[in-house]
């Protein structure tokens, strides 16, 4: 299997609602978004072992291309999973987006996790077309700035994010 999956790392308890928007805005056919779930691989069953949801995601992430962080207010401080599904994702050489829900147009140091805060990371307001854009794009571009030495954090141009969000 081809590494072709979007991977989602969110605050289940929180930010719940965020990953449902995005899942939202694949369904509808009137909407150009999509994206190949890694949620979808494998099943998580209620009562599951630490370890048995660490094998499974690691499983998720192995035929993943990006993965969009959605960095919510509780983000930083969760570590269990979501920090380790982040630390799994830089070891794994995987394009990651932070894609901030309070609407922050860049990296804000505040809410950042800080695995991702100085690594090569896009920073995005949480918008369909900002998503859909890095989606689309980052993987790409991340693979251009790794093979340039580029490893400082990464925002979009004002002027693509000002077309993106005026979309």
């Amino acid at each position: 299997m081809a590494r072709n999956k979007t991977y989602i790392c969110f605050d289940a308890d929180t930010d719940m609602w965020a990953y449902k928007y995005m899942k939202g805005w694949k369904a509808l056919d009137h909407i150009d978004f999509d994206f190949d779930n890694a949620h979808e691989l494998n099943n998580l069953r209620d009562g599951s072992t630490e370890l048995t949801i660490k094998v499974k995601l690691r499983e998720r992430l192995k035929y993943t291309k990006i993965m969009l962080v959605l960095v919510g207010d509780n983000t930083k401080n969760l570590h269990k999973f979501v920090r380790w599904e982040q630390e799994v994702a830089l070891a794994m050489d995987i394009p990651i987006v932070a894609v901030y829900l309070n609407g922050s147009k860049d990296r804000d140091l505040n809410t950042c996790p800080p695995i991702i805060r100085d690594e090569l990371v896009l920073h995005i307001p949480y918008k369909l077309a900002t998503c859909r854009w890095a989606i689309d794009n980052w993987p790409g571009e991340y693979r251009y700035n790794k093979q340039n030495k580029s490893t400082d954090y990464y925002h979009l141009k004002p002027e693509l994010l000002a077309q993106l969000l005026n979309e």
